[in-house]
């Protein structure tokens, strides 16, 4: 095990991973840019290193800067969160360069699997039904070729990165050119890659997605699924475990699937695989994340399986100690990502309580939000016996949250858990659209 790690990241997430490497007695260094000085992940963390300005490019992207912040304190792991880093080959590959352990993918799994459209092609020979789509195109007119052949409506993605960044609908030949003029721009500016790729359209559809831990000798277990069906422009505001849309039958099958598929591609790590399911009950496979997700709390809290604490096992060499037979699937969990609407500073913060309710966040009194980075403040994740007793958990929870200083989302949230639809199960991909 290692006995000291440098976290690559900031915010709630670089709190999460101090908190969990504090439970297992390793030390932890902090990296921080100018704006996060007072950032409680500094003061959490054993040591903390200042690498730069404001700018992501300038400290939490800076590769460079943080390996040798990462030697000069003597740690042996790169822990890189999510976001920035943590699905960049190259810098996992500098981390081996120089004596460090990236905690996920091997850098040669991270550049086979990170290309969208090839690993939609290793997919489709796994059993698992892939939505039909192509390679990387190259030019506006080639996209415009392809979607013919495909038939509308398509999305053009990109094929480098995540977060719903570089994906643009495109309904109509006449959309298709300012669509990949504005996919490519994206896609290169968020992940300095501006290749994209096309897909069949799938509609109307929940988005549910599996959640992997496979070790270096070659056990894969499936930690259930999560709807993540609740989104505005391709970003996440809700998460739940299991989905309401899923039968047993169908999740018994789907994870089964997933797990010879990830033996198969002899992924090691946290990942999840991302999936369409339409109205009639069929999974199309997305995509695979290769990284810790935002939302792995949601699975944390029904599971019991601390995934941040399994990484880190995982990339020191540690195998798995259960079976996809000691997963327990009982009981409901739900999270409500908490983001700022603007910036601010913290003026008051009350936090919610109670049996099963957690909330991970970076707020202190104090906390100015700026405008260099994401706008979540934190997540409010709460379980229990059932889906009904936990949407009045949450309701609760959201009631007592209480964040003064800077605006939020809170109350959109329970409007959205308060919501006849909502609560009854039956919502999709169009849920925000509609209200």
């Amino acid at each position: 095990m290692f006995s000291k790690i440098l976290i690559a990241n900031r915010g709630e997430i670089a709190v999460r991973i101090i908190r969990a490497c504090k439970e297992m007695g390793v030390a932890t260094v902090a990296v921080y840019s100018e704006a996060d000085k007072n950032a409680l992940h500094v003061a959490l963390a054993d040591q903390s290193y200042c690498i730069g300005g404001p700018a992501a490019t300038e400290s939490y992207l800076n590769e460079a800067q943080i390996i040798s912040t990462a030697v000069l304190a003597g740690a042996q792991a790169v822990h890189p969160g999510y976001g920035f880093l943590s699905e960049n080959a190259h810098f996992a590959r500098l981390c081996r360069k120089n004596g460090l352990v990236f905690i996920g993918p091997e850098p040669e799994s991270m550049e086979r699997l990170s290309d969208k459209a090839l690993l939609k092609e290793l997919i489709g020979q796994t059993g698992l039904t892939v939505i039909p789509g192509t390679k990387a195109v190259s030019s506006a007119e080639e996209a415009k070729k392809a979607a013919i052949k495909i038939g509308y409506p398509v999305m053009l993605k990109a094929c480098a990165g995540g977060g719903g960044r570089g994906i643009r609908l495109i309904q109509s030949e006449d959309q298709v050119e300012e669509a990949y003029l504005q996919a490519t721009k994206e896609a290169a500016g968020a992940f300095g890659d501006g290749s994209v790729y096309l897909e069949k359209y799938i509609f109307p559809a929940r988005h549910v997605e599996l959640q992997i831990l496979a070790d270096e000798q070659g056990h894969v277990v499936c930690l259930g699924d999560r709807d993540c069906s609740l989104q505005r422009r391709n970003q996440k505001l809700l998460e739940e475990t299991p989905s309401p849309g899923v039968n047993r039958e169908q999740r018994e099958k789907i994870i089964e699937l997933a797990v010879e598929a990830v033996k198969k591609l002899g992924y090691v790590g946290a990942g999840t695989l991302e999936f369409l399911l339409d109205q009639e009950g069929g999974f199309w496979f997305m995509e695979m994340n290769l990284r810790l997700q935002v939302e792995h709390c949601v699975t944390e809290m029904l599971t019991g399986v601390d995934l941040v604490k399994w990484q880190i096992r995982i990339a020191a060499g540690i195998p798995l100690n259960f079976t996809q037979q000691d997963i327990s699937m009982e009981g409901s969990a739900m999270e409500c990502r908490i983001n700022a609407g603007s910036c601010g500073t913290l003026e008051m913060l009350h936090v919610p309580g109670g049996p099963s309710v957690r909330f991970d966040t970076c707020l202190v009194k104090g906390t100015t939000v700026s405008p260099y980075y994401d706008s979540l403040l934190g997540k409010l994740i709460v379980s229990a016996g059932t889906r009904e007793e936990t949407l009045r958990k949450m309701r609760a929870s959201l009631c007592e949250l209480i964040i003064e200083g800077i605006p939020t989302n809170i109350e959109e949230q329970l409007r959205i858990v308060e919501d006849e639809r909502f609560n009854s199960g039956n919502y999709d991909l169009t849920f925000m659209g509609n209200r």
